[in-house]
């Protein structure tokens, strides 16, 4: 008996071996058909041993995240760059692919550029261009460490919303193809020196011809805070590029209030809801009760970023403006603005009053 089992372990693990050997190979080979097919004739394609020589070996690491790390790098002529190194335990390369292939097809001052790529064997990697300011993430939140001294001004904020908006303008309507992101929040939005904002991280995205109104989303992965109704329950709508829509409004919030939508550390049962919140102050024509408003511009650029998040979280997609409609909202004059219906099936958990003390401290 115990030669029996050990003879059909063996056999069952070699099954095994050959199974997962069998599908790598199949998923390779779909690489390599895609990039042979499609691939970006003009995007250059590095080695891996490039790339631990363009990174000094990995050496300076400038974040990590569910797809693996992001390194400093930089290019033979001197060009500084950030590479991104995918975790080989990523599946099919779906996510690669949908990098390559949608940034590939872009070109806006409001999306980060790809400038080179690896796919050798199990190691994969993308080359973008750098940023030496990182992520948005990094200026807006009150517990970052940058808050402190690298506090953003409102006129600052604005064109960093401003930007992103004509950046997914730019991908709705701008390209052959409409290239919807599905993973929009801060950590996914660069800065520049000059805190121009540039959309990263396609490993999410859809690419669709511009009629298609309404694709699938099976097996979807958004991030939670940013993540519209009809993705859950089609009773609220087909999935569209109004989904963007919605995650940028949910974004736009964050910028403006100084926290997370969905913050692990507030219990459910206390978490203050800060669109409903400020909804109440506009609805009521109070003061916003934000800190830092230093000017009179300050606060109509805070109350028109304010009323376009409010347009971009409607329950029903239908009623989310496009996003050349925010870029123009924006643009415009905030008198022409109108507070739109209030977006939500219920009430905060707290009474304004109660934020009224949090936001003051932002």
């Amino acid at each position: 008996m115990i030669v029996i089992c050990s003879c059909l372990l063996r056999k069952f693990s070699f099954n095994k071996i050959i199974y997962f050997w069998k599908k790598e190979t199949l998923n390779h080979q779909a690489v390599e058909a895609f990039l042979r097919n499609h691939g970006p004739i003009a995007i250059r394609r590095y080695s891996y041993s490039n790339i631990k020589k363009m990174t000094n070996f990995f050496r300076d690491k400038l974040g990590e995240g569910g797809y693996g790390g992001v390194y400093k790098g930089q290019l033979p002529d001197g060009c500084l760059v950030a590479v991104k190194v995918l975790k080989e335990s990523r599946g099919s390369g779906e996510e690669f692919i949908n990098e390559v292939a949608s940034i590939s097809r872009t070109s806006h001052v409001n999306i980060v550029s790809l400038m080179g790529f690896c796919f050798e064997g199990s190691k994969r990697a993308l080359i973008y261009e750098f940023m030496p300011n990182r992520s948005l993430e990094k200026f807006i939140y009150k517990e970052s460490p940058l808050k402190a001294d690298r506090r953003l001004e409102w006129k600052t904020l604005y064109k960093i919303a401003l930007g992103i908006a004509q950046g997914l303008e730019y991908l709705h309507k701008g390209c052959n193809t409409r290239i919807l992101h599905f993973d929009i929040k801060p950590h996914n939005i660069l800065l520049d020196e000059n805190f121009c904002p540039k959309i990263s991280d396609f490993g999410l995205a859809k690419i669709c011809p511009r009629e298609k109104s309404i694709i699938s989303m099976l097996g979807a992965r958004e991030t939670v805070g940013y993540i519209a109704l009809e993705i859950f329950c089609r009773n609220f709508g087909g999935v569209s590029h109004k989904l963007n829509v919605y995650s940028y409004g949910m974004m736009i919030f964050e910028m403006v209030g100084g926290r997370r939508n969905k913050d692990v550390e507030i219990d459910d049962t206390s978490e203050i809801f800060f669109p409903h919140w400020i909804y109440k102050r506009l609805e009521q024509d109070e003061d916003l009760g934000l800190h830092s408003l230093m000017n009179e511009e300050d606060h109509k650029s805070a109350r028109k970023m304010i009323i376009v998040s409010l347009w971009c979280i409607q329950i029903d997609p239908s009623s989310r403006p496009s996003m050349s409609r925010v870029v123009n909202m924006l643009e415009g004059s905030l008198e022409s603005s109108q507070v739109p219906p209030k977006p939500y099936l219920s009430s905060p958990s707290r009474s304004p009053e109660d934020y009224s003390t949090t936001i003051s401290s932002l």
